[in-house]
Formats: structure tokens, C-alpha cells, sequence
């Protein structure tokens, strides 16, 4: 049986001036002068950056003197800061609390809100308002919550049982859970109006029929919420896991990385090379590192669930 050539098959047996001509025909000049402004604005803030990163990984520089090339001094050094490791180990701590805590409860707040029919954009504008915050003002707000003092609104909450007071962000073991606290009430309502998204978009026909065989509501949310949901959750979750391995502002601004590092993170770490030792090629090649492990992380997670996101 003689094989019929494709669309696309054909136009690459073409001569490339008769191919030039058709894509000139068809509008690619227009395309492509629309196309270049974008590629100029997203070339000059995002791949120069990157570009001119991996070159100051290489460099001493303070970005006032002339840099000198130091090869890879500047990762051993990176290596050897005996404070990498805390950091290291206070960022996947914050992470993982981060997922434990912040990834479910978008998921069951989003499937609380489907089930409601009049109040759902009310529901929807309240779980929403932490968001519309701006992240220094909220976690700011958050540290009065947590003034260590009986006055602090917390430990007044805790008085009336009797418990308390407690401090909150002074105590190593307590600091960091008061920090992913913060970091859920601030980011869970954007996931949550993104599940919901996902879930109003699940054929109604699905539920009325289990509802028919007689499920409840946990059987319909385990065999047909979920499986639905597949896709964006796992989306989300790698979006979560790259965000929470890049925190921030909430450790910086609430503790200052104390009591005694506990809440030091890396891009603390790069912080402080960079603008409080000067040290601008140090900060780059622990950014470089940060970036190649969050990549891999990426592409094996992508791997390790590519056959459960297509199911």
C-alpha cells in the first residue's frame, strides 16, 4: 500500500524559494515584526539576566570595582560556608511544612465553596482578600499577631483557655511553622480560586449520576473530584514546591533568619552575599546552584508523574 505523504511532508520537498514566498504570502512578515518586540523585551529582563549571571559566577565583583576572574572559587567558597547546610535544611523544613499544611486545604476549601450555589463569589471574594495584600504589609500584620507579649493578639486568644504566652517567633522550634502559617494564609486563596476553576469546569453529569448510584459526598470526591483534578494538582504542587524553595520575604522580615539561623534560608544566604558582604559573584553562583537543583527537581518530578498526569 503506497504511503500518502502528509501536509507537512510535502511543504519540506519544496524548493526552500517557493516555501520563503508562501511564508510571505501568508502574513509571516506581520507575525514576525509583532513577534520581535516581545522577543526583545523577554531576551533583555529575562535570558540576559541568566546569561550575564553564569559569566559573574566566574567573577569577583562588587559591581563598582573592575571584576576579576576567579574560575570556580567562587562555588568552593559557596560550598564551604559552614551556614549553606542550616539554610539548606531550613529551606526543605519550610517546604515540606509548606506542603503539608498549604497543599490540601486549597484543595478541600475549593470543593467546600463548589458545593455552595448562592454565596460562592462572596466565598470566593473573601478567600481571595489575603492575596490582594501586599506580602511585606501581611507578614508585618502577622508579627503583631505574634508579639511574644500576653498583649499580642495570639496570646491573648490563648490566654482565655489559660494557655500562653507564647514566643511565637522567638523560639527555634516554634518560629518556622509560625512563618509557613503565614506563607498559607497569604498564597491559598489564589490556589483556591484556581481548584475551583478546575473543579466548575467537571461535567455536572458525573456527580448527578454518582449521586444516583447512591455515592457520597467523600466517594464522589475520591472517584471523580479528584482523578478530574489530576492534572492541574500536580501543577500546582510543582509550582508550590519551586515557590516555597525560593521564600523569602516572610523569614527576612518577620525573624531576620534568627533565633540563631533557624530560619535562615538560601535565598537569605544569597541576600546576604550580595548586599550586606558585598560579594556579588559569590551570590550568583550559590543562585546558579539554587537554580540547577530546583531543574532537576522539576524534570524528575516531571518524569516521575508524566504517566499519572496523562491517565
Amino acid at each position: 500500500m503506497t504511503e500518502v505523504p502528509t501536509a507537512a511532508q510535502r511543504r519540506r520537498t519544496r524548493p526552500l524559494g517557493s516555501r520563503v514566498a508562501s511564508w510571505v504570502r501568508g502574513g509571516g512578515i506581520t507575525t514576525f515584526l509583532f513577534f520581535v518586540p516581545l522577543l526583545f523585551t523577554f531576551g533583555y529582563f529575562a535570558w540576559w539576566p541568566i546569561l550575564r549571571s553564569l559569566v559573574m559566577a566566574l567573577q569577583k565583583t562588587n559591581l563598582v570595582t573592575e571584576p576579576t576572574w576567579v574560575g570556580l572559587n567562587n562555588f568552593e567558597r559557596v560550598l564551604a560556608d559552614p551556614l549553606l547546610g542550616t539554610a539548606v535544611l531550613n529551606t526543605i523544613w519550610f517546604a515540606t511544612l509548606a506542603l503539608l499544611i498549604g497543599f490540601p486545604v486549597p484543595i478541600l476549601l475549593a470543593t467546600f465553596m463548589a458545593e455552595l450555589r448562592r454565596t460562592r463569589q462572596v466565598a470566593s471574594v473573601l478567600v481571595y482578600l489575603p492575596v490582594i495584600i501586599p506580602p511585606v504589609v501581611s507578614v508585618l500584620l502577622w508579627k503583631q499577631f505574634y508579639d511574644p507579649s500576653p498583649d499580642g493578639l495570639f496570646n491573648a486568644i490563648f490566654g482565655i483557655f489559660g494557655a500562653g504566652p507564647l514566643p511565637w517567633l522567638q523560639n527555634g522550634d516554634s518560629a518556622m511553622p509560625s512563618i509557613v502559617l503565614q506563607a498559607t494564609w497569604a498564597g491559598f486563596g489564589q490556589s483556591t480560586i484556581i481548584y475551583l476553576a478546575a473543579l466548575m469546569s467537571i461535567q455536572s453529569e458525573l456527580y448527578e449520576a454518582a449521586e444516583m448510584d447512591g455515592a457520597k459526598v467523600l466517594r464522589r470526591f475520591w472517584h471523580i473530584t479528584l482523578p478530574q483534578m489530576r492534572s492541574i494538582m500536580l501543577l500546582m504542587l510543582l509550582l508550590q514546591i519551586i515557590g516555597t524553595m525560593q521564600v523569602f520575604t516572610e523569614p527576612f522580615v518577620m525573624t531576620g533568619g534568627g533565633p540563631v539561623n533557624r530560619t535562615t534560608t538560601v535565598l537569605m544566604l544569597i541576600y546576604n552575599y550580595a548586599f550586606l558582604q558585598g560579594d556579588y559573584g559569590k551570590a550568583t553562583a550559590l543562585s546558579l546552584l539554587l537554580a540547577v537543583v530546583l531543574t532537576a527537581v522539576s524534570a524528575i518530578y516531571l518524569r516521575l508523574t508524566r504517566s499519572w498526569s496523562k491517565s
